[in-house]
């Protein structure tokens, strides 16, 4: 809106006279506003940590977000000069970054009310990185209700809504292992007799929405499903329990975290097949007994540690040197690739700070980086917000240990 000449190589198009009024009207509209939480020196950011999200995770997530902003103030600690473009555009070199920690108290129905309060309070450009436990989709919806842009949180129950703008995920957590198990067990559609699918899980956990999406897919393909609660109201179920009312030919998923893993019976009911949430169960740490280790196949939506060691260098190494522990490398390793994507972004901003042309930007490049984490690739376009879009099924190789390999190609329900 400064009356400049567009350069000639900039795409022209034939705008009716209503559109060209509504283009101008958008564009007044963002003039005449100053951006939330951004000011002459200072970028401010949040992040946000559910009540039931894990204490150590938060840390971990912390450590990271804490040092990276760190680094980042530390490189303009000598003062903040402007930079001169080409056409004589002058933008800030950097900018402080500040950051917010939005801890939410209670019960999830009072939080919108809480990041209500805090944004008003402490206006910021955009929510980076995070934390959830269960439940996440308050926070999903809060961040388009206010147009403001949620950058790959940490939560294995992301709001799957494609149509949704200004949140981002890496994946799509225990939703896409449900589909990944779906299709794995729709290719036996071809048997003469039809399985029947045995879902356990506890009904407070996210295990409970990804075991939902499996029946659903499972039933619209005729196969009988039984749900089996482990925490029913009054009539708690040990896992021994729920197992044996499993019969032969049965399809078992195991919605369960860790602890439940370690305490299956010894062996599996015989003739069944197992599939268990990778993600629930702690991956590759899973504790899980010896004969169950032969026999289940676990969704694993990343690369495997042999597949994804060169480029875990980088940020290992980042950490190493600012001499911040690894206590969770998924969590640290997906904080420090969001404000990677983030401190990228933003200086190719160059003063234009509009929260849907931040969103635009990451859409356009994101899957040009190398350094993607535990993904094989990452990618973004629009309608598209889910950034990496498959993952493997993988078996034990030995008796105890955590060495894994992969027993599918990479899998894009």
């Amino acid at each position: 809106m400064s009356g400049r000449q567009l350069s000639y190589l900039m795409p022209r198009y034939k705008l009716s006279d209503s559109d060209i009024a509504v283009l101008t009207g958008y564009l007044q509209q963002m003039a005449a506003k100053p951006v939330p939480g951004v000011s002459e020196e200072t970028l401010h950011f949040a992040t946000i940590v559910t009540p039931d999200a894990d204490p150590a995770k938060r840390q971990a997530m912390l450590d990271v977000l804490n040092q990276f902003f760190a680094d980042k103030n530390e490189f303009i600690r000598g003062g903040i000069r402007p930079m001169h473009a080409a056409g004589g555009v002058q933008f800030r070199v950097s900018r402080r970054w500040q950051l917010h920690v939005w801890e939410l108290t209670g019960p999830a129905d009072g939080w919108a009310d809480q990041l209500d309060q805090h944004l008003a309070s402490e206006p910021v450009f955009a929510v980076i990185s995070g934390l959830g436990g269960s439940v996440w989709e308050p926070i999903h919806r809060f961040c388009e209700r206010n147009r403001v842009p949620c950058l790959f949180p940490n939560t294995d129950l992301p709001v799957i809504s494609e149509s949704d703008f200004y949140n981002l995920y890496f994946y799509r957590g225990v939703i896409l292992e449900a589909d990944m198990i779906a299709e794995s067990i729709e290719r036996l559609d071809e048997q003469a007799v039809k399985p029947r699918l045995l879902q356990i899980f506890r009904k407070k956990d996210l295990g409970a929405a990804a075991a939902a999406a499996l029946e659903a897919r499972a039933r619209r393909a005729n196969l009988e499903s039984v749900m089996i609660s482990l925490d029913v109201e009054g009539d708690n179920l040990s896992i021994s329990q729920a197992l044996s009312r499993a019969r032969p030919t049965d399809i078992v998923a195991l919605w369960l975290r860790p602890a439940d893993i370690s305490s299956l019976p010894k062996r599996p009911p015989a003739d069944v097949t197992v599939y268990v949430s990778g993600l629930m169960t702690n991956l590759e740490s899973a504790p899980m007994p010896a004969a169950w280790r032969d026999v289940a196949h676990m969704t694993y939506p990343f690369d495997p540690p042999d597949l994804r060691k060169f480029r875990m260098n980088y940020p290992l190494a980042w950490m190493k040197v600012r001499h911040i522990a690894v206590t969770d490398e998924r969590v640290q390793s997906n904080t420090y690739l969001a404000c990677g994507i983030l401190a990228e972004e933003l200086t190719s901003l160059q003063d234009n700070f509009v929260r849907e042309f931040l969103l635009e930007r990451i859409e356009d490049m994101l899957s040009h980086r190398v350094l993607s984490g535990f993904y094989p690739r990452l990618g973004l376009a629009p309608g598209q917000r889910f950034a990496s879009k498959g993952g493997y099924f993988v078996h034990f190789t030995e008796p105890g240990g955590p060495a894994i390999a992969p027993t599918s190609e990479w899998i894009v329900p």
